[in-house]
């Protein structure tokens, strides 16, 4: 029998839930049934709004696909003014202030505090500058991700930008492809550093070679979410660009088929690709829905990696200044848990535009990148302000930070993440000596078990819960270390489980110390962790109290909004007046 969701989508989903939506915000927030919030709330996020947590009733998170984080300076600067002017909530954040853009680990753009009046006027705004909301969220192609700097990256094996585009045209609001199973990430990465992250993805292509040709070869069913991941199984297929969207669609149509619609726990492709096996979704794929003999896999350039690989040599993250194939420089900037001032985003267009750049790049480390920058104005662009708050050469604790929505929006997550981790950081940094030579070091925070910060692939991992401290309900996490992609990606092995949340700072420096003591010369943080077995890493450093102090330690999932001064749930002033 299908789910509750699917029982909704068979009633109204797809490109139609847009004159719904609009009807909704003409008529007002009040105008949708009580009884029928969830359902609605489901079908809006295939335009992008996601309903926000309880205490905040009527506003809404909004997410802007950007294919591989691509963006002009005039979009980026849309994108700002639309923040400024229709992403500001009814009380400040302490570190970010009143509107701001959230960079997402998925090279999409998120803005908070949106309210439904607003919409048509914001999608009107967005459209006219060739961004849009379509399929950024629900069961559908979302955002597809890779390497911004495409076409421009000297380290690349293939230009993939055309092939991305090709599958964005191709997929976004196609009704054969609307209304699948689950959500479908696809990834598309054509040069040497890995970064389209193939292996977490539901649908990766990675750069190879077979017979003298340049081309991709297909991974399947990748994914991190609910305590189970999966690394993208390889299916045996090479891809061309001249066939890799009609590989690509008829993975999509074989997941819209034979995907689970009666379990959406059990909905994604990384579990029928653990029921099938790979060569049996091969010959499926094959036998009824591509028409052409589908060659084997070629040569991967797998050793080359460097997105994220753990290496001690190469980080490969864009952060710094690197070449463009045409001599000019593309300069990436670290942006602290990915979020930025939307004032400061304004201030970036502007920059990029007056110097000359033709494009901006967002990352899956939600970073930002500058493109374009020629030789002889590099210095002018380096010494600009606004790069003392957006450093392209951050201390590691600052470059390697990420951290998801969590509390203050997310109604999954479960702790504070976003303010958390940038107090994390700025403590590591001012307290920490990293061991001589890592200048690599990446801790990811995320809120819960839905894992939007990747907390699987980083040296330390990082994963809300609860425990009791002193007899009192704290916030506290899961601790995992060793994750990672590259030439031998692993998941973290989760070996501290919920230590409280001041406490983490202490073990992280705990940790640290004990690296340094016993690594070998050379040794990477990951392959000093890869050689020692559970049972060793299990204590390997003890949490401790430390000069940190936490000021969300209590339970921000019972506040309407963790930073406000009053912020018991009665205090909440949801559901806004339709003239907010």
């Amino acid at each position: 029998m299908p789910s509750k969701v699917e029982g909704w989508k068979d009633e109204v989903y797809g490109e139609e839930i847009r004159d719904h939506l609009f009807r909704f915000a003409e008529e007002g927030w009040d105008a949708i049934p009580d009884d029928e919030h969830d359902a609605w709330f489901e079908r809006f996020k295939w335009w992008g709004l996601y309903h926000q947590r309880k205490g905040q009733e009527s506003y809404f998170m909004m997410r802007i696909g950007t294919p591989n984080g691509r963006l002009t300076p005039e979009q980026l600067r849309v994108v700002g003014e639309i923040a400024n002017e229709y992403a500001t909530g009814p009380v400040d954040n302490p570190e970010f202030g009143d509107a701001y853009c959230d960079w997402t680990t998925r090279q999409s753009i998120q803005l908070h505090w949106i309210q439904l009046q607003d919409v048509p006027d914001i999608f009107e705004k967005l459209e006219a500058h060739d961004l849009s909301t379509i399929q950024a969220c629900g069961d559908s192609w979302r955002n597809i991700v890779g390497s911004p700097m495409a076409g421009r990256d000297a380290d690349e094996h293939i230009d993939a930008w055309p092939v991305i585009e090709d599958l964005h045209d191709t997929f976004k609001g196609n009704e054969d492809h609307a209304n699948l199973p689950r959500k479908w990430k696809v990834a598309v990465t054509g040069d040497t550093r890995g970064s389209g992250q193939a292996e977490i993805n539901d649908l990766g292509f990675e750069p190879a070679t077979k017979d003298g040709r340049k081309g991709f070869n297909v991974k399947v069913g990748g994914g991190l979410s609910r305590k189970e991941p999966r690394f993208a199984r390889d299916i045996d297929v090479f891809v061309t660009p001249e066939t890799i969207t009609d590989v690509a669609g008829g993975i999509s149509a074989l997941f819209r088929d034979h995907g689970d619609r009666e379990d959406r726990f059990n909905a994604r492709i990384k579990f029928l690709v653990d029921e099938w096996g790979t060569e049996k979704l091969r010959r499926v794929l094959q036998e009824e829905y591509v028409d052409f003999e589908l060659p084997t896999a070629g040569e991967d350039l797998r050793e080359q990696y460097t997105y994220n690989a753990g290496r001690a040599d190469e980080t490969g993250d864009y952060v710094g200044v690197h070449e463009q194939v045409d001599g000019q420089n593309f300069v990436g900037l670290s942006v602290l848990v990915g979020r930025m001032g939307a004032d400061d985003v304004i201030e970036l267009a502007d920059l990029a535009e007056e110097y000359g750049s033709e494009l901006v790049g967002l990352t899956q480390r939600q970073n930002v990148i500058v493109a374009d920058i020629a030789d002889e104005d590099l210095d002018d662009f380096l010494a600009e302000d606004l790069l003392d708050d957006y450093s392209p050469d951050p201390h590691p604790f600052m470059r390697g930070s990420i951290a998801c929505t969590g509390t203050e929006y997310c109604s999954l997550s479960i702790v504070e993440t976003k303010n958390r981790m940038v107090r994390y950081a700025r403590w590591l940094k001012d307290n920490v000596e990293l061991p001589s030579g890592v200048s690599d070091f990446h801790i990811h925070l995320s809120g819960c078990t839905a894992s939007c910060a990747q907390p699987q692939i980083a040296d330390i991992s990082l994963r809300g819960m609860k425990t009791r401290k002193d007899g009192e309900p704290v916030e506290a996490f899961d601790i995992g270390l060793g994750g990672g992609l590259g030439e031998n990606p692993q998941f973290a092995d989760w070996v501290e489980m919920r230590v409280a949340a001041d406490e983490v700072p202490g073990y992280v420096e705990n940790l640290l110390a004990v690296y340094e003591e016993e690594r070998k010369e050379g040794e990477s943080f990951r392959d000093y962790i890869e050689r020692h077995d559970e049972e060793e890493l299990n204590g390997l450093a003890e949490p401790e109290e430390t000069s940190y102090e936490d000021p969300y330690l209590g339970n921000t999932k019972m506040t309407w909004y963790p930073y406000a001064e009053e912020s018991d749930m009665d205090a909440s002033p949801a559901p806004a007046a339709a003239d907010d």
